[in-house]
């Protein structure tokens, strides 16, 4: 049954929220084919080859951390991708510190004519939808400062989802000789 109301898992009135210094520090990807999601993560998307695991895995990075990304073929290595009434990831989300820096991400996919699946200003941020070449959902989003997220009247969060003005994200760029 597919439903989108929230599920109570449990009536534990002990709840406590973990710290907010915690994050999520990577994504571990099954692809069926090493060369090709190298060339999208790396070439496209511009993360640095940090280590190889053989020539089964490699782990790619941002900013010198020693992996945001890893990639391999272990169990998977020429496999099909799931069809998308099944369960799994939705998608990854690559969060980039200024719209100037989406804009460029922006501009490296469309010149690798890679399709994007959506484009959406949900207030809080702002973000581009399309899949790797294993057919994993991925989003490349920047976030607003939380002072000008739209907020209800009571002070609770009111996202959306708007189509992106896509000419303006792109004049955020010099352009190109």
């Amino acid at each position: 049954m597919k439903t989108d109301q929230p599920v109570e898992m449990s009536a534990n009135n002990n709840f406590r929220p973990i710290s907010t210094a915690v994050r999520i520090g990577h994504v571990h990807l099954k692809v069926a084919d090493i060369q090709r999601a190298l060339s999208f993560y790396r070439d496209v998307l511009g993360f640095a080859v940090t280590q190889w695991y053989g020539t089964s895995a490699v782990f790619l990075a941002a900013g010198g951390y020693h992996h945001h990304i890893g990639l391999n073929t272990w169990e998977s290595l020429g496999g099909q991708a799931p069809p998308p009434d099944s369960v799994g990831l939705y998608h990854l989300a690559i969060l980039y510190p200024t719209r100037r820096h989406l804009a460029d991400a922006c501009r490296r996919v469309l010149a690798a004519k890679i399709p994007l699946h959506g484009a959406s200003d949900h207030g809080v941020s702002e973000a581009l939808y399309l899949s790797d070449p294993d057919g994993n959902g991925v989003e490349l989003y920047w976030d607003r400062r939380p002072e000008l997220w739209p907020r209800t009247a009571d002070g609770g969060l009111a996202m959306k989802t708007a189509p992106l003005d896509m000419a303006s994200l792109l004049a955020e760029l010099p352009l190109e000789p």
